[in-house]
């Protein structure tokens, strides 16, 4: 029986293009301006540091912001970019520049399993501070109080890593890591969390980058 539903977002819930074309558009020319203008703010601070340690960089902010650009160019799952993007994403939704849209049938499904109890959980490249804002300013309202736990690769790992889903069931406090269901439009994070011993579904949308994909042994839907 599943207790815990555990969902990716960019594929699974929501277009890629709104995360790579809206989002990545938004973040682009903003990140150099947020990193000088929050240079106190812990969060930018560490998240500058890493820049600095992944990449040798040692110069100033056009430099640094010459780096993140080609990360998110290569759409680069790097932590400190996500921590950035996540933080100007935040206050992108707050201010109403931005609201997300997902797929028609994902609301009635989050509803749904929500008020049958199953409880749901996010695990998604993106911050958690992004995953927040993106949930809590939607087209559909705010959604946050349907999800009780948020997990990016900072505090559970890599998404193609079977320790992070270890570590996530171990948060859940899911004693049978059978009882939680894995939905995620890439079947290598698929193969981490079987690896794990969760059970998963593949999402293989019409049109998205990973529809076509080979999704075996896993289940297989094209919708929630």
């Amino acid at each position: 029986m599943t207790e815990w539903v555990v969902l990716d977002i960019e594929g699974t819930l929501s277009a890629t293009d709104q995360v790579l074309v809206t989002l990545y558009d938004y973040a682009r020319p903003r990140l150099g301006p947020w990193i000088d203008e929050h240079g106190d703010d812990p969060a930018v601070r560490e998240a500058v540091a890493q820049v600095r340690e992944l990449s040798g960089v040692a110069g100033g902010t056009d430099e640094l912001v010459a780096v993140l650009h080609g990360w998110m160019d290569a759409d680069r799952k790097v932590t400190p970019l996500k921590t950035l993007q996540g933080l100007i994403w935040q206050r992108g939704y707050a201010e109403g520049d931005l609201v997300a849209e997902f797929f028609p049938d994902v609301v009635p499904a989050l509803r749904k399993w929500h008020a049958e109890g199953v409880r749901l959980a996010v695990f998604s490249s993106g911050s958690v501070a992004g995953q927040v804002a993106f949930f809590a300013h939607t087209t559909d309202g705010d959604l946050t109080p349907l999800f009780e736990h948020h997990f990016d690769t900072a505090n559970a790992g890599p998404k193609r890593e079977a320790s992070s889903y270890l570590k996530i069931a171990s948060v859940l406090g899911a004693e049978d890591p059978g009882t939680i269901t894995f939905y995620s439009d890439v079947p290598a994070e698929l193969h981490a969390a079987a690896e794990a011993g969760w059970r998963t579904v593949g999402v293989a949308r019409e049109g998205e980058p990973h529809g076509g994909d080979d999704f075996a042994p896993h289940r297989t839907a094209a919708a929630l």
